[in-house]
């Protein structure tokens, strides 16, 4: 007859313990993107389908943007906690006293750029043509690109997000995201060049993750759990994208295979993920020198107060340390 022994204190207590971290009621968390379901947000969507986010006990919800949606002002009205968005937008909203935060840099490199015809071999070649440029880019790159190669506001006409003119016209050089109006020029055939701004010395990061201050204080070890999962991710998507691209295309039936597929092929060749500070100190990085780059630029380019506490506008203690590394 076999001995049943009772469990040990140690043992007993050690179950208890257990079965109270398994549990544990996820916690919520919403997500609002910048646009759009699309490759550029493929790490948050493949940390979603795949399970990752419920591995670190967080119920994350992700809400698509779009040029309709005002992402800082649903996050102030804590209809979001945490969105996707841009420096620039996040100093400006500093300087006007906002109490909004950066908390991690998934994008180390801006996808935005320039879309020209074949003819055009370098930036420095743009003052014979007409470029166009949507409004938010008027108050973004626009400044940047015209003082760094002397251009003029005369060359400027609205970019409405249609690319057909640039089509019909090889004098038009239009903005363009590398992972989405460059896919169009190729499939219509037409003879391109594109130059990535991060590449020709345009300090911004990309797509950000910007919280409350107030937020931070009551969840800092869900939010870096966040970042850690968000960042894995990440890892995930450019490793495989294939759950999260399924779940992308769910969200947005109009993306298409090959769209998501020339999405994901640009993140990795210009390392819009991997590079910059990332390449060393792991995904999402953030560095004081980093921003005060971009803070410099938006000075110099009357895009900013310099009095401006602009240190606020970021904190770089969640992400410091991840070392999280693309594979």
């Amino acid at each position: 007859m076999a001995l049943r022994y009772p469990l040990s204190a140690l043992a007993l207590s050690l179950a208890m313990i257990s079965g109270h971290a398994f549990s544990q009621p996820l916690q919520t968390l919403n997500l609002l993107t910048s646009w759009n379901p699309q490759a550029e947000q493929g790490g948050y969507y493949q940390a979603l389908a795949t399970g990752i986010y419920k591995r670190y006990g967080l119920d994350v919800h992700i809400q698509s943007g779009g040029p309709q949606i005002n992402g800082m002002q649903l996050l102030l009205a804590q209809r979001a906690d945490v969105i996707i968005g841009y420096d620039l937008q996040l100093l400006s909203a500093v300087q006007r006293g906002l109490p909004v935060q950066a908390i991690a840099a998934p994008f180390q490199l801006d996808p935005q750029g320039l879309l020209t015809h074949d003819d055009v071999t370098g930036l420095d070649q743009l003052k014979n043509k007409t470029l166009l440029v949507s409004s938010s880019g008027q108050t973004t790159w626009w400044p940047w690109l015209k003082n760094k190669y002397q251009l003029s506001d005369n060359q400027v006409r609205p970019y409405t997000f249609n690319i057909q003119p640039f089509i019909a016209d090889k004098n038009l050089a239009q903005q363009a995201y590398v992972s989405s109006e460059v896919y169009e020029a190729k499939k219509a055939g037409v003879p391109y060049h594109f130059f990535l701004f991060a590449e020709q010395g345009y300090p911004p990061y990309g797509g950000i993750l910007i919280t409350r201050p107030d937020e931070i204080a009551k969840r800092r070890a869900a939010l870096q759990q966040f970042i850690k999962a968000s960042m894995e991710g990440w890892v995930s998507y450019l490793k495989d994208p294939t759950a999260g691209n399924a779940l992308i295309k769910k969200e947005n039936p109009q993306m298409s295979d090959g769209l998501l597929q020339w999405g994901v092929t640009q993140i990795k060749q210009h390392h819009l993920i991997d590079g910059g500070d990332a390449a060393t100190q792991g995904l999402g990085i953030m560095t004081d020198q980093r921003w005060q780059k971009t803070r410099d630029f938006m000075v110099s380019s009357h895009l900013l107060d310099p009095a401006t506490d602009w240190k606020k506008a970021y904190t770089t203690e969640l992400v410091s340390g991840l070392q999280i590394k693309a594979q």
